[in-house]
């Protein structure tokens, strides 16, 4: 463009012109106008913001607390030893105090997450500024500012935003910035960094440093290293795709960028720094996770103390069912537990030991069928329907037990072909097997009724809060209910001894059913309470109760701690169930006892009759150390402290000379126990106890199935872990305890009585005189009743008279049965089985002796000559103690009383 004097004038014109003054005038007008809208929208826009702003800050939450809502709860063993952790997915976590917080952890998270954290007041405004500009380069909102408070308030005052729009973003952010700066008035930075490393999420389901260091490196948190300390810190930008065991290159690339940090921050040292570097940390961690992954599953002892808890604080606190589950899994606690991990280990070493079995291993079906069908209606089958479509194509005696796997699932494959019908859908199919047969078992302290030992079964343990065979599964007892049901209650109220003396000959119940003994058809005749036991006799320990009432054997087990017992209850066909019965005494109940109450009715006999309620932890303390159970057995004198000596001396013999002989243990330690086995070979047990410990062992199929033979594997089992107890924990072996109330008595094992000097011990099989134990007072007063002796002639082979010569006189002992007794027992060859007055010599009679005589007065007289003796003498006269048959053989006993029912026929 070209300026000029004309154009420049022209320009001058126009300017100066009256319409362009106007427009002019007008635009200026309007720009005021605008800025003066500007202005008051401005202020009145600053002024709402402002007032926004205030009301968001007046409505931030006052009442929080920073601390991490859920934690761990935490068991400890008897020796205040961590055993197992307890959590679900939002409180994996376990609460430390700062001063257990290494100060390389500290360091490495504040170098990667807030490096200002000692200098800021809650907000760091460098670090705003730095994100700020870092995002409008990138274009993104990658980059955050949070400060290490500001995490800790979002994830514990806010739990981690979720805001479903912008607004509601930005006003958590505008609360969570003004909530960083109050808190940081009144907190300590070493709290606020304390909290925030009790609660980040640190990948894997791990929540807080100490949950972590466990998980991944199978330490605590105050035993890391450098390295490791790095490798943490790494996770928490992002936990699912920074952990250590999923994606080690990620994570070993942010460790690396951590550790240049706190070197560029001075935290550690150039040497530090290169040996941090170096550090193999991820084959370690690799390491202990397939470890971890071996013990995921709760063991049988946690089960059944979560158990117990759970039903503790709803009797005592009143909390429901899920509150207590709850707190459990999520409120911190600290569980100081009755377990002693040294003899728990003992025990599952051996009773997983397969050579300790000499059956074969078979396996039992479980087994789960979920089905929708065509009309819409479902059906779901269990290992029971497999059972019944087999029996009903035949095979009236199957059971869901196979020999291997393979069976098992040929058999499964066969009845889900049969039962899947057109257009069926499977919903959900489980199969899982037990090894077979199974176990259980449950060692106590009796001096304190603690619970050191829980085995719930054999092999593999694939769930929590599974199937608790020591503590929920009842089993008929067996002969062990003898000592506790019948023979207690007999010595400690009843009147009774182990001297008393029942004839075990045939015998039934009041209904009429015939009592067996475990050798069928064989009856050993008069039996003391002792040998009873010994020998675990069935028709003395029912004769036994019979006399003492079923009721008075009831009310004893009660006493014993027996949860399971029934005293009157309609069953599922209308019939009326029932344990007060004579069946009580061989354990015949309705419903079982489980290993545990065994184990605690037991362990007050080796207690010296005072029962200990058993207990599974001692104390739980909430996530403060406050106490919220206290758990102390309660302690009740049970039977008298000699009744439990004489049961435990009678039970010592059962180990040494009886039923138990396969639970001798190798060192001099006492033992004492009692075997039981169920009708068809259904249970194997052994109760046993030594002065330390009491211990129960049960063995059986889950489904009532025979053993094909009688087996005493559970016994040498038994054994085994009682015998590594005394060795590992240095037991020192020490006989029972004696008891100030026992005192002895000679006497015969026939009648229970004092024995008569030169008559019991000529008892025809083998001399019956014993000593034995009495509760003073209780001793027997009586002589033997049972024994008699008999004088026989050996001219006649029958009773001799008072005529018969002295030199044909023998004597012999005989065994008396019972009035009443029936039938033939062991006795009965012993026994007197004829008549005395019908059956005395037949030769030297009162004719024969006043011939003798007359004989005699004759030769005085000298009537007859001296060398006539044939009236008093005959060839090859028989020794005067040896009876003869006629052809002058020595014949016995049995003979004799054969020869002379003879002659009575």
């Amino acid at each position: 463009m070209h300026y000029n004097k004309t154009s420049i004038q022209q320009k001058r014109k126009q300017l100066h012109s009256k319409k362009k003054l106007i427009h002019s005038s007008l635009s200026i007008v309007l720009l005021k106008v605008f800025l003066l809208l500007v202005i008051v929208v401005a202020v009145g826009g600053g002024g709402f913001l402002y007032g926004s702003i205030e009301g968001m800050i007046a409505s931030t939450p006052t009442d929080y607390d920073l601390k991490p809502q859920y934690s761990a709860t935490i068991i400890y063993d008897d020796n205040d030893q961590e055993t197992q952790i307890l959590s679900d997915y939002s409180s994996n976590r376990i609460i430390v105090n700062y001063e257990k917080l290494p100060d390389n952890l500290k360091n490495a998270f504040i170098s990667i997450e807030d490096e200002r954290f000692y200098e800021h007041n809650g907000v760091d405004l460098k670090g705003v500024l730095r994100a700020l500009i870092s995002n409008i380069k990138h274009g993104s909102t990658t980059q955050g500012a949070s400060t290490i408070t500001q995490q800790l308030i979002k994830n514990n005052v806010f739990n981690v935003g979720g805001e479903s729009n912008l607004f509601a973003k930005v006003k958590r952010k505008i609360q969570e910035q003004y909530l960083a700066i109050q808190v940081e008035k009144t907190t300590s930075k070493e709290d606020i960094l304390t909290n925030y490393l009790n609660t980040i999420n640190l990948g894997k389901g791990t929540l807080g440093v100490e949950a972590a260091a466990n998980y991944y490196f199978d330490k605590s948190v105050d035993k890391l290293t450098l390295s490791e300390c790095a490798v943490l810190a790494g996770i928490t930008k992002n936990p699912t795709r920074l952990n250590p065991i999923d994606y080690p290159e990620d994570n070993k690339e942010r460790r690396d960028l951590i550790l240049k940090k706190m070197y560029e921050l001075n935290y550690i040292s150039g040497e530090e720094y290169e040996t941090a570097l170096s550090a193999d940390v991820y084959s370690c961690i690799s390491q202990n996770h397939a470890n971890q992954s071996n013990h995921s599953v709760y063991s049988y002892f946690t089960d059944a103390l979560i158990t117990q808890i759970v039903e503790d604080l709803q009797s005592v606190h009143g909390y429901t069912q899920a509150q207590a589950y709850n707190l459990v899994y999520r409120g911190g606690l600290r569980i100081h537990s009755t377990q002693s991990t040294k003899l728990q280990d003992i025990a599952d070493s051996v009773i997983n030991d397969a050579d300790n079995y000499p059956v074969d291993t078979k396996y039992s079906l479980e087994y789960d069928l979920e089905l929708n069908h065509s009309d819409g209606s479902s059906e779901t089958f269990t290992e029971r329907d497999v059972k019944n479509y087999y029996r009903n194509k035949g095979d009236s005696d199957y059971v869901t037990i196979y020999s291997s796997k393979k069976e098992m699932k040929k058999a499964v494959k066969a009845f889900r072909k049969a039962t899947l019908k057109k257009d069926d859908t499977v919903v959900n199919e489980t199969i899982n097997y037990a090894m077979e047969p199974q176990v259980s078992y449950s060692l106590i302290e009796q001096s304190s009724g603690q619970v050191k030992v829980l085995i719930g079964g054999r092999g593999e343990k694939k769930d929590d809060l599974a199937l608790n065979r020591a503590t929920a599964f009842p089993r008929q007892p067996g002969s062990t209910f003898k000592i506790v049901s019948t023979y207690a209650p007999a010595l400690d109220t009843g009147g009774m001894t182990l001297a008393t003396v029942f004839d075990d000959a045939p015998y039934k119940y009041e209904n009429g059913d015939k009592v067996t003994n475990y050798e069928k058809n064989s009856y050993k005749g008069l039996t003391t309470i002792r040998d009873a036991i010994i020998d675990s006799n069935n028709i003395v320990a029912v004769k036994t109760l019979t006399k003492i009432t079923p009721q008075v054997g009831y009310d004893f087990l009660l006493k014993l701690g027996f949860t399971t017992l029934v005293s009157n209850r309609t069953g599922s066909n209308g019939a009326l169930e029932t344990d007060i019965n004579q069946s009580l005494s061989l354990g015949g109940i309705t419903d079982g006892v489980t290993n545990l109450e065994l184990t605690a009715s037991y362990a007050a006999i080796a207690n010296k009759g005072v029962y200990n309620d058993p207990i599974l932890y001692t104390t739980v303390e909430d996530s403060n150390g406050n106490v919220l159970l206290e758990n102390k057995s309660s302690s009740r004198q049970v039977m008298k402290e000699s009744t439990a000596w004489l049961l435990t001396d009678a039970m010592k013999d059962v180990v040494k000379k009886g039923t138990g002989e396969e639970a001798q243990l190798q060192s001099d330690m006492a033992v004492a126990g009692k075997t039981g086995t169920t009708s068809n070979n259904y249970d194997y047990w052994f109760s046993g106890y030594t002065p330390y410990y009491t211990a129960s062992i049960w063995t059986g199929y889950d489904y009532n199935t025979s053993f094909d033979n009688d087996d005493d594997y559970h016994k040498v089992i038994w054994a085994k872990i009682m015998n590594q107890i005394i060795s590992e924990t240095g037991q020192k072996p020490k006989d029972f305890d004696n008891c100030d109330d026992i005192t002895t008595a000679t006497i015969c094992a026939k009648s229970g009585k004092l024995a008569v000097k030169d008559l019991c011990s000529k008892d025809p099989e083998k001399s019956m005189e014993k000593t034995e134990y009495f509760a003073k007072g209780t001793e027997p007063t009586e002589s033997c009743d049972n024994h008699i002796e008999v004088t026989f002639c050996s001219k006649s082979n029958q009773v001799a008279r008072k005529y018969c010569p002295k030199k044909y006189k023998f004597t012999k002992v005989f065994r008396i049965r019972p009035k009443g007794s029936t039938g033939t027992t062991d006795d009965t060859s012993y026994c007197l089985n004829f008549n005395l007055k019908d059956n005395k010599c037949d030769i030297h009679t009162k004719k024969w002796y006043l011939k003798k005589e007359e004989k005699k007065r004759q030769k005085q007289a000298g009537l007859i000559p001296d060398s006539d003796n044939s009236t008093d003498s005959s060839t090859n006269t028989p020794d005067a103690t040896t009876p003869t048959d006629s052809s002058g053989n020595e014949i016995g006993l049995n003979e004799i009383g054969e020869q002379i029912r003879k002659i009575l026929e």
